[in-house]
């Protein structure tokens, strides 16, 4: 089971599946519960791609489908979990490290975290996406930084020449006109930045604020790590990793390769994404199964569509093909 980082998600897309698979809508009044305020009402509302309320709903709609996909996409339960930089916030809940009360509260509790901390600190940073450069180039376009005392660090390795890099935004114009020579493409800068050693600071705050609050339990599956593909399998290991994707890089490739040495052929990506499941690392190394919103509403609708008598031999054949 992989869970995506976070990007853009629309709101209607969510709130069609809320409203209309049971599971789904179960999970959100949970989480409205847990937080004391009607989550889609304020994601409806927020303003950015990233606010606290956008956050919860993108968590809670990659568990629902993970628990739809296991009953209706998926021909066996998922032996592995990983979760790419956000993504990590539901493996902690899905393997049963937490509550899904508990990883609803550290969700928003961690981006009200992130937000204070950046309004003060680092102001200057971002964190840049490009694709189709060489890592022996970028090592040599980050080092031009690094030898002056300038942040840039690999927040994000995609794939091998999809990065994401963390580096203050007076040095962005000279990044981008090295990646323009080296016949690379510039793809968006996102603000707050991410992963960087130099958000110790941050990492700090959010185990004193956050994660100090929260009981860990022992997880009911092993976890591979984003950032060296190692095994996590205790309680104390999934709080970690957690806590270090504030200061480390996260590294798909690496991860794929760690799958792959586990014996896993097919990977279900459960929420919202147009990227983990695409991009050449994941594609030409698994079968991917997506299921994103819309998915579960596609087979609901042809379920409906059909004849009672056949709907016990169809369904069979739905699951099938999902997972082909």
């Amino acid at each position: 089971m992989v869970f995506p980082g976070m990007g853009p998600t629309g709101f209607a897309d969510i709130e069609r599946f809320a409203t209309e698979v049971p599971l789904a809508w179960q999970l959100f009044a949970e989480a409205d519960e847990a937080l004391g305020y009607q989550v889609l009402d304020r994601f409806r509302q927020a303003d950015g791609d990233y606010s606290e309320y956008a956050q919860v709903a993108f968590l809670v709609t990659c568990l629902a489908l993970a628990q739809w996909a296991e009953r209706e996409a998926l021909p066996a339960r998922p032996g592995l979990c990983t979760g790419p930089s956000f993504g990590g916030k539901a493996v902690a809940a899905y393997v049963g490290s937490l509550s899904f009360a508990d990883a609803v509260w550290m969700t928003a509790r961690l981006a009200r975290c992130v937000a204070d901390y950046f309004s003060k600190e680092h102001r200057s940073l971002v964190t840049h996406s490009f694709v189709r450069v060489d890592p022996g180039v970028v090592e040599e376009l980050l080092g031009e930084l690094t030898a002056r005392n300038r942040v840039a660090d690999v927040a994000c390795r995609v794939d091998r020449d999809f990065f994401m890099v963390t580096l203050s935004a007076d040095d962005l114009p000279g990044l981008e006109k090295g990646i323009r020579a080296a016949g690379g493409l510039s793809l968006y800068t996102m603000r707050p930045p991410m992963h960087s050693p130099a958000f110790a600071g941050l990492r700090q705050r959010a185990e004193k604020e956050v994660l100090d609050e929260l009981e860990f339990a022992e997880p009911r599956l092993p976890v591979i790590s984003d950032h060296d593909g190692s095994l996590l399998t205790t309680a104390e290991q999934v709080r970690s990793l957690l806590l270090d994707g504030f200061v480390r890089q996260m590294h798909w490739p690496g991860t794929v390769e760690a799958l792959r040495a586990r014996g896993v052929r097919t990977v279900c990506v459960a929420g919202p994404d147009a990227l983990f499941g695409r991009v050449p690392a994941t594609a030409r190394n698994f079968e991917v199964v997506p299921v994103g919103p819309k998915r579960p509403l596609l087979v609901a609708a042809a379920r409906d569509a059909e004849p009672r008598s056949s709907r016990g031999v169809e369904s069979g054949a739905e699951r099938g093909s999902a997972a082909g």
